[in-house]
């Protein structure tokens, strides 16, 4: 799809989640969606889509809702304009969960009962059914037979009441079954709809969530539909080409692009948009929730954390999952926390390889990882810092005294309590997180024709290659005799760049680093 190239500055439509404020007077940059809308509008009439949080969502579906309300002003200029029939309009329901925080069932059927009566007002029906499902199927039936045309039920952030409410799981679980109530009326109301559009960041079974509801259309992972939300690398090179001097463009790519689900790849729109008004690289989406929730998931399942960024899972195990029983990929998938990479398909079977979308992501995570790993939010930071300063001296004497002052600022308490840190992966697991916070180009596993290199770091100019063992007591010699028996560095000598070949040995009596060997190859 073609995007028009903004000649000048516009407003950046920084949280805007409503149409209606975004095209008022064509003062703010907008990225035409409303290709999507047409075509899912013409070629089916119930979808579910999943995307993580912050992705522009909300704003797809006031897209829907203006579009079905035949509201043609606003998209005056966009690709609507001459797809759609603006003669004919719909009702449209809107239930959304975006606001608030609702903590127990009681909160979530008070909250339906609002949202139910809020769409009766402005439809202008009155309902007289008592339950919240009986309600929703009068307020469908009462809507199509006052206008005489079939309803549009959008719903937003379904998933959030469940999500808020994770870590409890009896109150989670009771807030799925009032939700699953509240759905299951859409099964039956075939006949008064139009059209059915449905999103959250999750995506929970059809048998705990969504029971009857077969022929709704999951388009997650449908290549077609991989840029529904986000902005493409050409939409940031025309629609925003006014925001990008004084940026490096290639810095933009690696901190914020990469999101990937089958299809053309996507930037996070909110880091996006914070850059261009702040001009500095942060994490700012990453920084918008603490995935609390999600560390604490990792670490009880003893994560290694040099594996996350290159995760496997068939596309089942992705695209479902439930309250009590939440695989760590999936969840990370559908957070958004990691994306598609590579996909191998047999018949009837998709497996498909993850990674990190992006810098942000790769620093951030493994930056809380971190925290976690140690028992202690503060202590890493500086010690991050340090690291990046060594490596650009190549100071290995110093990065070796580091090392060993920080496992050994580790409470002793924190060993002997945590049963993470009695896991045979710790020690590579905090060496790794130090580097992946820094956001550096790090290759784990590499294969060469001699065997795998623990981890490969380019920085610089230089190739930093390490190699772990873990020993009882006294270093051995062995990591480093390793990588030049094996020759890895022959994979990397074409760059005509220094390597440096680094073993490391980790004493588990000792918890810390006993040998640290250093040979470099010019």
């Amino acid at each position: 799809m073609s995007t028009a190239v903004s000649p000048v500055r516009k407003k950046l439509p920084i949280g805007i989640q409503s149409f209606v404020k975004l095209r008022d007077g064509d003062a703010h940059y907008y990225v035409d969606k409303t290709g999507y809308a047409v075509e899912l509008a013409q070629t089916g009439n119930c979808y579910f889509l999943s995307r993580p949080r912050r992705f522009g969502k909300s704003l797809f579906l006031d897209t829907l809702k203006q579009m079905f309300e035949g509201n043609r002003a606003l998209f005056n200029g966009l690709r609507a304009d001459q797809r759609w029939d603006w003669t004919r309009t719909h009702p449209v329901i809107r239930i959304s969960f975006g606001g608030g925080v609702l903590k127990s069932r009681a909160d979530l059927d008070e909250r339906l009962g609002e949202l139910l009566e809020d769409n009766q007002d402005r439809l202008g029906v009155a309902c007289t059914h008592s339950s919240l499902a009986g309600r929703l199927a009068q307020l469908i039936a009462l809507a199509h037979a006052q206008t005489g045309q079939t309803a549009v039920v959008l719903i937003d952030e379904y998933d959030k009441p469940i999500l808020d409410n994770i870590t409890d799981s009896a109150t989670a679980l009771d807030m799925r079954e009032g939700l699953k109530d509240f759905y299951s009326v859409l099964k039956d109301a075939d006949e008064h709809l139009r059209f059915v559009f449905i999103t959250g960041v999750s995506k929970f079974s059809k048998v705990s969530l969504f029971s009857g509801l077969n022929h709704m259309n999951d388009i997650t992972l449908d290549a077609r539909y991989s840029a529904i939300c986000g902005y493409t690398d050409t939409d940031v090179d025309t629609v925003f080409a006014p925001e990008l001097p004084g940026l490096d463009r290639e810095e933009v790519r690696r901190w914020y692009n990469g999101y990937n689900w089958l299809g053309e790849g996507v930037y996070n729109p909110f880091d996006l948009l914070l850059l261009f008004d702040r001009r500095e690289f942060k994490p700012y989406w990453f920084e918008t929730g603490t995935p609390t929730f999600l560390i604490n998931l990792l670490a009880n399942a003893k994560t290694f954390t040099p594996d996350i960024g290159h995760m496997v899972a068939a596309d089942t195990l992705l695209s479902t999952f439930d309250v009590d029983h939440i695989p760590p990929e999936a969840l990370m998938f559908q957070a958004g926390y990691l994306t598609i990479d590579s996909v191998w398909r047999i018949p009837g079977r998709m497996e498909i390889t993850l990674k990190y979308p992006n810098l942000e992501v790769q620093a951030s995570l493994n930056d809380s990882l971190l925290q976690y790993l140690v028992g202690n939010a503060s202590l890493p930071g500086p010690y991050i810092g340090r690291l990046y300063r060594l490596l650009q001296a190549q100071d290995f004497a110093g990065m070796r005294a580091m090392f060993q002052a920080f496992f050994s600022s580790i409470p002793h308490d924190w060993y002997r309590n945590s049963p993470i840190a009695q896991y045979e992966g710790y020690w590579a697991s905090i060496f790794y997180s130090h580097f992946a916070a820094l956001g550096l180009d790090i290759r784990l596993e590499d294969t060469t024709n001699k065997g795998r290199i623990d981890m490969a770091v380019l920085f610089q100019a230089q190739v930093f290659m390490f190699e772990f063992k873990v020993v009882e007591l006294v270093p051995e010699g062995r990591a480093l005799q390793q990588i030049k028996d094996k020759r890895y560095a022959d994979k990397y000598r074409a760059r005509g760049e220094p390597i440096h070949l680094i073993g490391m040995e980790f004493s588990q009596a000792e918890r810390n680093v006993v040998g640290f060997e250093v040979e470099t190859l010019k």
